[in-house]
C-alpha cells in the first residue's frame, strides 16, 4: 500500500513568539530557522513582515533553505482593493516562498472584530489567495476559530473553507484557535469539511494546547484526512502552547498505527537528531529542557533500580515503547553503567570523530560527561565544547596556545567632564610556542572586555579569528543565592556561516564566561584546520 504524505508546518518563529517571556531577535530567528530546516521540516513560518522590525529585518535576509519559507499576515480589508492594502503587499513583496492568510471563519468574530458583513469577508479572503498565486507564491489560508465558529454557524465556516479552496489556496488549515476542542469533535468536523468539497489533501490541522489535547487533536484531524500538520518546537505558544511538533514526529514516524499509512519528510537518519533539537533550542530560550517531555526529556527512559529495571535489562521492549537510540536520547538504568555508550558513540560519529565502544578513553569521555552535566554543564545546547571534550579527551586537539591567567577590574569613577560612567578592563596573558602573550582591552562590560583581550593578539593565529564573531550571550543562573552557579552559554559564527555553541560553568559568572570565550576561539581554530584538510583532500 502506498503511503501518503503528511506535510510538517512549523510555527515556532511566528506563533511560538506568542509565548510569555519569550522574543526572539534577528539572530535568534537565524538561527532556529537552520535547525528547522537542517531537520527537514517542509514548511517553516517565519513571522509576520511588515507588523514589527524584528520580522520585518528576518525577512529581508537572503536565504537558501530547502524548506518551504512562509510569511504570515492578515486578509485584504474589507472595502479595500487588493493593490491598495499595504499589508497585503508587504506580504506579497516579501522574500518568502508562501503566504499564510488569517482569515476569520466564525461569523461572531467578522461582525465584532472586523466589522463587515460576512460576504465582504469571503470576499477578502478570495481576493487575498488569488493575488497571492498570482505573484507565484504558495497560498495557505489560517481559518482562524474554525472549530468554534463551525458549532455556531457550519454554513458559514464551510463557506470560508471552501472560498479559499476554490481561489487556489494549497492549505485550508482548520484552526483550534481557543484549544477548546475535544478529539471526537476534530474528527467529526474534519470529515464535514471533506463531504463539503474540500479534500483531505488540502487540509491542514492548527491545535493549541488549552485542554492539553493538542498532539491528540492535531492526530484526530490525520485519522480524519487532513494531511497537514502545525505545531512548534517542544510545544511553546501563547497561554498553555500549540502542538508539539517534537512530540507529534516520532508518534507518527514510529508508531505503526501511523508509519504504515503516512511518510513524513523527517526520515529515520533525522528522527535520531530529535532530541538533540529539542534540548538545543531550550538552550537558545536559556531554559531547563522538561525532563518529562515523551520521548526526549532526561526522564523519558529512565528507569530506578527495581523490578522494572531487572526486566528492562534483559529486554529493554519490556518497558520501552521505543527504542531510545531512535529519537536521539538513551536509557539510564540506575544499577547499569552501560547506559548511554551507544547514543555517544552515534554523537561522534555524526561528528567524524570513529571510537571502538571497547577504548577506554570512551569511558573515560561519559564519565567526564556525566561528571561535568551534574555540575551544571549542558551539552545539547553547545556542541562546540562538546566536540572539544571529546576530541580533547581522544588526544587529537592541537595546543594553538596555553592561558597563563587573566584579571578583570570593573571600576565606577568620575570621567573627565564630571560624568559617573562604569569602566571595564581586563588583562589576559597567554603562551604561544613559549613566547609569553600578553593583552589588555577596555569594553563595554567585563565580557565585552575579555573578548577583546582575549582576541587582541594571538600572535600567528591573529589573521585566523579576524572573522570570528559573537553573536548571543546567554546566562542561567542554576540554583539560588550569590553564590550560585552560574552556566554561560555563547554563540559564535564566522565568514563561512557557520555557526557553534560553547559552554562554561563556574560559581563565578566572568569565570564561566571566559571559559566559553575560550573554546569558541579554540573551535574556530580547529575548524579551520578541518576546512583545509577537506579542501586538500578534494
Amino acid at each position: 500500500m502506498t503511503r501518503e504524505k503528511i506535510y510538517l508546518f512549523d510555527t515556532t518563529l511566528r506563533d511560538g513568539q506568542q509565548t510569555p517571556g519569550i522574543d526572539f531577535s534577528v539572530e535568534d530567528k537565524i538561527a532556529i530557522a537552520a535547525m528547522l530546516d537542517t531537520f527537514g521540516l517542509d514548511y517553516v513560518e517565519g513571522g509576520y513582515p511588515g507588523a514589527n522590525p524584528t520580522d520585518t529585518a528576518f525577512f529581508s535576509q537572503n536565504r537558501t533553505q530547502k524548506a518551504s519559507f512562509v510569511a504570515f499576515g492578515m486578509t485584504k480589508r474589507a472595502g479595500v482593493s487588493t493593490s491598495n492594502d499595504p499589508g497585503l503587499a508587504q506580504l506579497l513583496q516579501a522574500n518568502s516562498d508562501a503566504i499564510c492568510f488569517v482569515a476569520k471563519s466564525w461569523d461572531y468574530h467578522v461582525k465584532v472584530a472586523l466589522g463587515c458583513t460576512n460576504e465582504e469577508n469571503l470576499g477578502s479572503i478570495r481576493e487575498s489567495v488569488e493575488a497571492a498565486v498570482a505573484a507565484g507564491k504558495e497560498a495557505l489560508v489560517d481559518c482562524e476559530h474554525f472549530f468554534d465558529g463551525y458549532k455556531a454557524n457550519p454554513q458559514y465556516a464551510l463557506a470560508c473553507a471552501k472560498t479559499a479552496y476554490e481561489a487556489g489556496a494549497r492549505w485550508v488549515v482548520l484552526c483550534d484557535t481557543n484549544g477548546g476542542t475535544q478529539p471526537p469533535e476534530i474528527r467529526d468536523i474534519v470529515l464535514a469539511v471533506i463531504a463539503a468539497g474540500v479534500p483531505g489533501s488540502a487540509l491542514g490541522i492548527h491545535a493549541h494546547n488549552d485542554t492539553g489535547q493538542a498532539v491528540a487533536n492535531s492526530l484526530a484531524a490525520v485519522e480524519a484526512g487532513v494531511r497537514q500538520i502545525q505545531g512548534t518546537l517542544n510545544g511553546i505558544g501563547e497561554r498553555c502552547g500549540n502542538a508539539n511538533l517534537v512530540t507529534i514526529i516520532p508518534t507518527l514516524c514510529l508508531k505503526e498505527t501511523y508509519a504504515s499509512r503516512f511518510d513524513t519528510a523527517v526520515n529515520t537518519d533525522k528522527l535520531v537528531e530529535l532530541t538533540r533539537l529539542s534540548h538545543a533550542f531550550d538552550e537558545l530560550l536559556n531554559r531547563s529542557p522538561d525532563h518529562q517531555a515523551p520521548y526526549v526529556g532526561a526522564s523519558a527512559f529512565a528507569t530506578k533500580a527495581g523490578i522494572h529495571a531487572s526486566a528492562l535489562l534483559k529486554d529493554p521492549r519490556t518497558y520501552e515503547h521505543v527504542e531510545p537510540e531512535s529519537v536521539g536520547n538513551f536509557r539510564k538504568v540506575m544499577v547499569s553503567d552501560q547506559g548511554g555508550k551507544a547514543n555517544f558513540i552515534n554523537e561522534l560519529k555524526r561528528r567524524g570523530i570513529e571510537v571502538d565502544k571497547q577504548d577506554p578513553r570512551l569511558d573515560k569521555l561519559i564519565s567526564i560527561v556525566k561528571e561535568r552535566e551534574a555540575g551544571g554543564y549542558a551539552y545539547e545546547g553547545a556542541d562546540a565544547s562538546f566536540e572539544l571534550l571529546a576530541r580533547r579527551t581522544l588526544g587529537t586537539v592541537p595546543d594553538f596556545f596555553a592561558l597563563e591567567g587573566f584579571r578583570v577590574m570593573v571600576e565606577r569613577r568620575f570621567d573627565a567632564n564630571g560624568h559617573l560612567k562604569t569602566v571595564s578592563e581586563a588583562v589576559v596573558k597567554l603562551a604561544i610556542d613559549g613566547t609569553p602573550i600578553m593583552s589588555v582591552a577596555e569594553g563595554d562590560g567585563p565580557v565585552n572586555a575579555l573578548d577583546l583581550a582575549l582576541r587582541k593578539d594571538l600572535g600567528k593565529y591573529q589573521t585566523e579569528i579576524d572573522d570570528l564573531e559573537l553573536v548571543d550571550f546567554k546566562v542561567r543562573i542554576l540554583n539560588g543565592g550569590t553564590e550560585a552557579i552560574t552556566r554561560v552559554l555563547i554563540e559564535s559564527s564566522d565568514d563561512t556561516g557557520v555557526r557553534w555553541w560553547t559552554v562554561g560553568v563556574s560559581e563565578n559568572i566572568i569565570d564561566a564566561s571566559f571559559q566559553a570565550l575560550m573554546d569558541s576561539v579554540v573551535y574556530k581554530l580547529m575548524k579551520n584546520r578541518q576546512l583545509a584538510g577537506k579542501i586538500a583532500a578534494e
